[in-house]
């Protein structure tokens, strides 16, 4: 059986939050979020976060998070802005279109959107009332080629979405993994100073499943409990996800499991900068996109899972191999060593 670098969701749950469960298994709790896990493990939030404006809200996936969120803080005429490598684009089946919300689709620097494209965007649809009006900013932090805004970053995004009367928005998919990134210098609170929402994965983190929407900005939350009741997203044994996220909150694992994925993923990195490989973007984080040939490629796939990533001519392809919580690092030495025979 090959060893899979494939994605950060292949195992179920750390064992804490498995056992977490049995524990509380038999107990009788309030439903629909009600209980207390899901009460202590909102207040653990809050408490990094320090903005008492910002409410917390679980539901189980991140394609439901982003759905959710941007389907209920956008108008039925208002659009999306962001950059083409954004999961939202051509990776969740057209599910923000379904809302009928148009996406603009600007280039990406290193997995980022830029200002200029952004400004570009929201100042050209003038044509009243024939066209749509671009209203959101939509990024992810970690992006989906692994990189990481900086807090400058952040800022002056935030600061031109204020300008251009656009909100900001943040999948946080594998913010555990940008947030212990080395050369990260955004904090909690940053992210609930210089963002509109954003969501917390735990999915990708050691949860079986689980992301937490967080609105900071008071005019979205109107009504937002009902929305993801009417949408089908609030579970009645919403317990179990405030036992995953209690549990990863409350004793530091959400950061020491995003650690362990990140480092072994510098790992497999380093080795193929020391055979000379050239990368399709900079990641501090837990995924890697090496360029091979298209011969290294078909000596990896004998022994190791992973994505094709991108054909970048016709004799080297761009591949993604990507780490977890619970990547054993004896796998990634024989991963390693692989690469040296390259």
């Amino acid at each position: 059986m090959k060893i899979s670098f494939k994605n950060d969701y292949s195992e179920g749950a750390h064992p804490s939050i498995l056992n977490r469960m049995l524990e509380s298994n038999l107990e009788q709790q309030q439903g629909y979020g009600c209980d207390t896990y899901t009460t202590k493990a909102k207040a653990l939030i809050a408490e990094k976060l320090n903005n008492p404006q910002s409410k917390i809200y679980f539901v189980s996936g991140g394609t439901q998070a982003n759905l959710l969120a941007l389907g209920a803080m956008l108008r039925p005429y208002e659009s999306v802005i962001t950059c083409e490598t954004s999961h939202i684009c051509d990776s969740e089946t057209g599910a923000i279109e379904a809302t009928g919300h148009k996406i603009h689709i600007t280039p990406a620097i290193d997995g980022k959107i830029q200002l200029d494209d952004i400004r570009e965007v929201a100042t050209c649809y003038t044509n009243f009332p024939h066209q749509v009006v671009p209203r959101l900013v939509y990024i992810s932090n970690a992006t989906e080629l692994g990189s990481i805004y900086t807090l400058q970053e952040l800022k002056d995004l935030y600061h031109l979405c204020q300008e251009l009367n656009l909100l900001l928005y943040i999948d946080g998919a594998r913010l555990a993994h940008a947030l212990n990134a080395s050369g990260n210098d955004i904090t909690w609170e940053d992210l609930a100073r210089y963002t509109d929402a954003f969501y917390i994965g735990a999915t990708k983190n050691g949860a079986i499943m689980g992301e937490a929407i967080v609105l900071n900005n008071p005019e979205l939350q109107l009504g937002f409990e009902y929305h993801i009741k009417q949408k089908g997203a609030l579970l009645a044994k919403g317990r179990f996800l405030g036992i995953q996220f209690l549990e990863l909150f409350q004793n530091n694992l959400f950061n020491e499991l995003a650690l362990h994925a990140n480092a072994q993923a510098k790992r497999i990195q380093d080795a193929f900068i020391e055979k000379g490989v050239h990368f399709l973007s900079h990641t501090p984080t837990n995924q890697v996109f090496p360029i091979l040939t298209n011969e290294q490629v078909a000596l990896l796939q004998r022994q190791f899972d992973f994505y094709i990533w991108k054909k970048v001519d016709e004799t080297h392809t761009a591949i993604r191999l990507i780490t977890s919580w619970a990547t054993k690092p004896e796998n990634v030495d024989i991963l390693i060593n692989a690469i040296k025979k390259l």
